[in-house]
């Protein structure tokens, strides 16, 4: 079994749904936990202690060991807050867990610019506030592990102009992260929930969220604790979890076409257009100690040829 004795994690937005499920279950598994929720409604107006203090007495009651916090995590100092929050409490930081985000459906190019920066405030600021928050007692601990929570929308929805451009943005700081955090011990990942929610109920008409057992929030969480966990296999890489299933999400590129001279038209390209986005020829992107070790060379190339 995996188990989390001794480690302190912080879940935010784990005051209900998703993010109260990984909580329970770190816990469960012998995690100290920092329950933080601002308790905000979906669009991110208000705020409300009650979520977050009461799934800490939830998962104290069950047995485990939790505080709740409700700093803003859109901030810097919020997210600096939360992180005090943990070392006062618990003395050490192990894991982060960035859930907290907010939802609506929009239509391009009726989305107003301030709708897309309220996502990527919170989405991909949020997460990196608090992964940067975190990261000195990661560094001076030569470990730590992060989940990131991104989306299937991230793919490209019509209805989620601005929350898939945010939710894709996620992945891409993940990944620059997990190459960051590799030598120091630091793992990163993406996970992309699938479960029925008050987020994802809002569009139903439903006032009550649907005792769903298929779709349930816990279904989500068992990857994310081995993505937690000190024996997690990787690094970089992003699963879509729930109802049961997890894939992996990839990014990859075709083999491509590769003109034999300079002389290169758009004609050229035409002419072999099927070569160049045939998928029976690809691969995928590099993980991520090849991508760090092709950093590393292009990073000595450039201090080289600076101070020549």
């Amino acid at each position: 079994m995996l188990h989390f004795d001794g480690q302190v994690a912080i879940v935010t937005g784990a005051g209900r749904g998703i993010g109260a499920a990984h909580a329970a279950l770190l816990a469960a598994r012998g995690a100290k936990v920092v329950v933080n929720d601002i308790g905000a409604a979906m669009d991110g107006a208000g705020t409300d202690a009650t979520p977050a203090a009461l799934q800490a007495e939830r998962i104290r009651q069950s047995g485990g060991s939790a505080v709740s916090d409700t700093s803003d995590i859109a901030t810097p100092e919020g997210a600096q807050a939360l992180v005090d929050r943990a070392i006062d409490a618990f003395g050490r930081l192990d894991i982060v867990v960035n859930n907290a985000g907010i939802y609506w459906y929009d239509a391009f190019p009726a989305v107003e610019p301030a709708d897309l920066q309220a996502q990527l405030a919170l989405h991909i600021g949020g997460s990196f506030n608090v992964t940067r928050a975190a990261w000195p007692h990661f560094e001076s601990a030569r470990y730590g592990r992060v989940v990131m929570t991104t989306s299937t929308g991230a793919l490209g929805q019509a209805s989620l102009t601005s929350y898939g451009s945010a939710k894709a943005g996620v992945i891409g700081l993940g990944r620059a992260l997990a190459m960051a955090g590799a030598p120091l011990g630091v793992k990163v990942n993406m996970v992309a929930p699938m479960a029925m929610t008050r987020m994802m109920n809002a569009h139903t008409g439903q006032s009550e969220v649907p005792d769903d057992p298929e779709r349930a929030p816990s279904l989500v969480s068992p990857l994310v604790a081995i993505l937690c966990h000190r024996d997690c296999p990787v690094n970089g890489e992003t699963y879509v979890s729930g109802m049961r299933r997890v894939t992996r999400l990839f990014i990859a590129e075709t083999h491509g076409y590769t003109h034999p001279g300079l002389d290169l038209t758009p004609e050229h390209l035409l002419e072999n257009w099927d070569a160049l986005n045939d998928l029976d020829r690809q691969q995928l992107a590099p993980d991520t100690k090849t991508w760090a070790d092709a950093n590393s060379r292009h990073l000595s190339a450039t201090i080289g040829t600076s101070t020549r």
